[in-house]
């Protein structure tokens, strides 16, 4: 009911129009959740294995085919009899590396997977490394496994190859409007492409098995199969310097088959209790689904001999599948089906990414190691900024590597290698320290763990170097500094309002002038709106300023300026260098200067839509407010104004008026026709007003200067002491202090001179503000050449506008 309250609330018309952008946003992504919302679903342990492990077994369609793109065209015919203990060696590294996220699940429930384990161990500087990695491993995971599917979609289907690049491309941006609408990855819809690829790539390998014991799997002539690797023909031993060099590329390509294991120690809190005891047994499963897989294709490429392709498709898999079901109308039909279940797999485990790079910006985010703006949760309760970033990333990845798996694969595995190695080391270390029962057991296996995947990266590094390792590695080297460098900063910040709360709050400062500068560049709407936020800070003087930098406009401005007179003086300052930040910073740091004057500095700027904005203003009042807020008792404050709807504000009152006028004509007309044709009707007669009253045409519609009426005098002809009567508009009021008070001072002119009035023990009189016309009466006195008034009677006659 909360939840329907408070969605009804953000339905609801509080009387400000949505936006361009967000009526779009809204149609695209649905109406804003609240949080209330962000609910929590436990997984049973067959939802989770099928939700959670998809970037995992998914990586077996294409792990066993990197293995013989390098072999094939090294050895020949010899890398499928290679492939199988190469396997071997990959699944003893893929035990390994389970057998130390056992260990892990059972400890850090909560979220975090690797980089928990690393920041609980290491501290969370150490553990960036680890932050790095992962965040390399999600971007490259989204590029590889949605290039992986595409192939899968060109193998069944070879006329899209030459559009791979754009499908892949057009899949991740559909991914990435999936998750922003808020699309969730603990449905059942989910957990389907795990169990059908997993079902029939083991229905394809039990087949193959029985079609070969039974003698009838004729396996392929790579020699004769179109646009294949070539065949090697290497005569170097197994143990020559080339030959190792060559095994180790083609292990550290099938590498990329122990990808996404750890999906799983990432969301342990996702499951129902106990939820160590259920998360170990589903990443059990998934490693034991996950050999199987890569053993049984494995097998078959050896049997088969499916040869890889040099455009990507039709895949070993592919292959193999077309080759053991047969060219019978089942066998089609089951060839395709391994295909839509491998595309389905492949794309379930690039939308992976997509829920675990948003959670781990997020935590990094929340250590103050990335930018806190990733901590934001957008308009359906998902980290919109993180999914974007992924997106965008993660396109170009795919553009410059053309959507092909090999040109990817060494960037992969060596991110998800280092959290393995830091995971396990990670271990190592909380075991040796804890000494809990059997924790020697459990060190010999994490850390054997955390040797073996430092290997791994270690081997990448160097034989995948010139492919493209190295960018990983320099990446490694740039942002782990940064995200420490940011971390440094945010720690500066946050120690110095530490050290300021520690201390009563200094008392608010008393100054006893404070000076408003209006800096203008032309006299409209924006101008006006800035003028009154001006005179509502109640300060002691008020100065319009215009930087010349042009002559012609500067007259226009004064022309208008003088017609308009809204009561504040305006000054011109020659800029000729037009160097306006820094005529601005002079004019604010001398009138700082002045003992006990605080300076405000007020920026009207004009408003429009966010392009329109970008194209029509170079953001000088930014840089203006920039270089003021950084001089001492000074503050910059930009006043926007909105134009667009002032206008249509503005536009609509004169129709109404310009209506009510013709109304009021109208009524006026038919009353002086009742009145010509009244018997009582007869000259009329207009009295003039009594002394003292003011004339409507006295009255300038605009609030200009007026001239003296009957008894005021002219404050130009006030020379000698005397009693006077005197009006004018404010120009200026300060607050001066006088022993143990104070006094407001208050300067009028009426176009004649200007006279002070002085009201002792007063700091402020309702309607006594810069613009208002007022009346004075009282004595008047000389100082200095100038008429001055002390506690006059006055009488407000017209307010600021």
């Amino acid at each position: 009911m909360a939840t329907r309250k408070a969605a009804a609330l953000l339905e609801g018309n509080v009387g400000l129009p949505d936006t361009f952008w967000y009526s779009t946003k809204r149609r695209l992504l649905g109406p804003p959740l609240v949080n209330q919302d962000l609910g929590e679903q436990r997984l049973s342990n067959p939802l989770a294995l099928g939700v959670l492990s998809p970037d995992g077994i998914s990586s077996s369609a294409y792990g066993p085919e990197e293995i013989l793109i390098v072999l094939v065209p090294a050895v020949g015919l010899a890398a499928f009899s290679l492939l199988l203990p190469m396997t071997l060696v990959i699944l003893f590294v893929m035990v390994l590396v389970l057998l130390s996220y056992r260990e892990i699940v059972m400890v850090y429930i909560r979220p975090g997977g690797s980089y928990v384990v690393a920041r609980e161990n290491f501290g969370p500087r150490v553990a960036q490394v680890c932050a790095v990695a992962l965040l390399i491993d999600y971007v490259v995971t989204v590029a590889v496994q949605t290039s992986a599917g595409t192939a899968a979609v060109a193998s069944a289907f070879p006329a899209v190859g030459p559009y791979k690049v754009e499908i892949t491309v057009g899949v991740v941006l559909l991914m990435c409007f999936g998750n922003l609408r808020g699309l969730k990855e603990a449905g059942r819809s989910f957990a389907v492409p795990t169990y059908l690829f997993a079902g029939t790539v083991i229905l394809m390998i039990v087949v193959g098995l029985i079609r070969d014991l039974m003698g009838n799997l004729k396996p392929y002539d790579p020699h004769t199969l179109h646009g294949a690797y070539t065949l090697g023909s290497s005569t170097s031993g197994l143990l020559s310097g080339a030959m190792i060099f060559i095994l180790l590329r083609a292990f550290a390509n099938g590498g990329a088959s122990l990808t996404g294991i750890e999906a799983v120690s990432d969301a342990v809190g996702a499951f129902r209790p106990p939820e160590g005891v259920n998360a170990r047994r589903v990443l059990m499963a998934e490693g034991a689904i996950l050999g199987i897989l890569i053993a049984g294709i494995s097998w078959l490429a050896y049997r088969t001999h499916a040869t890889p392709r040099l455009a990507g498709y039709p895949t070993v898999l592919a292959q193999e599948a077309q080759l053991v079901f047969g060219n019978t109308f089942v066998g089609h039909a089951l060839f395709y089906l391994l295909q839509a279940a491998t595309m389905l797999i492949l794309y379930t485990g690039g939308n992976t990414s997509f829920n675990g790079f948003p959670f781990l910006t997020s935590y990094v985010a929340g250590d103050s190691f990335l930018p806190r703006w990733l901590l934001k949760r957008g308009h359906r309760l998902v980290f919109s900024n993180a999914i974007i970033v992924l997106t965008i990333v993660s396109v170009a990845l795919i553009i410059i590597k053309d959507a092909d798996v090999n040109s990817l694969v060494p960037l992969y595995a060596i991110g998800v290698f280092t959290a393995f190695s830091m995971a396990g080391f990670g271990m190592a270390k909380y075991h040796h320290r804890i000494k809990e029962p059997g924790w020697r057991r459990r060190l010999v296996i994490n850390f054997s763990a955390g040797v073996m995947t430092a290997i791994v990266v270690a081997v990448f590094a160097i034989v995948k170097f010139t492919e493209g390792a190295w960018v990983v590695v320099v990446l490694f080297a740039v942002l782990v500094p940064a995200l420490i460098r940011l971390n440094r900063e945010y720690a500066a910040e946050s120690e110095v309002l530490e050290t300021l709360s520690e201390h009563h709050p200094p008392p608010p400062p008393h100054y006893a002038r404070r000076t408003v500068f209006v800096f203008v560049d032309g006299f409209d709407l924006a101008t006006l709106a800035g003028l009154r936020y001006a005179r509502s800070l109640r300060p002691t003087t008020i100065r319009a300023v215009h930087f010349v930098i042009d002559n012609v406009q500067a007259e226009k401005l004064r022309q208008k300026w003088t017609r308009a007179d809204r009561g504040v003086p305006l000054d011109f300052i020659d800029v000729s260098d037009r160097r306006l930040t820094r005529a601005a910073a002079e004019l604010v740091e001398r009138e700082a200067a002045e003992p006990d004057t605080h300076v405000t500095v007020v920026l009207p700027r004009r408003s429009y839509s966010a392009l329109l904005g970008r194209l029509l203003h170079d953001r000088t009042a930014d840089k203006i407010a920039a270089v003021v807020s950084r001089i001492p008792r000074s503050a910059a404050t930009i006043v926007p104004y909105d134009v667009e709807s002032r206008v249509r504000v503005l536009q609509e009152r004169q129709a109404a008026k310009i209506a009510g006028s013709a109304d009021q004509h109208v009524r006026s007309g038919e009353a002086d026709v009742a009145a010509q044709h009244s018997p009582a009707a007869g000259p009329q007669s207009v009295r003039p007003p009594k002394n003292g009253q003011r004339s409507a045409e006295a009255t300038a519609p605009n609030g200009g200067e007026l001239t003296a009426g009957p008894g005021i005098t002219p404050i130009g002809a006030l020379t000698t002491p005397g009693r006077a009567t005197v009006e004018g508009r404010i120009r200026v009021v300060e607050i001066r202090p006088v022993e143990r008070n104070s006094v407001l001072a208050c300067e009028i002119s009426d176009g004649t001179g200007q006279l002070t009035a002085l009201f002792y023990g007063r700091s402020h009189i309702p309607g006594i503000v810069c613009g208002a016309r007022v009346r004075f009466r009282g004595s008047v006195g000389i100082k200095d050449g100038h008429p001055v008034m002390t506690n006059p009677a006055y009488e407000l006659l017209f307010p600021a506008v």
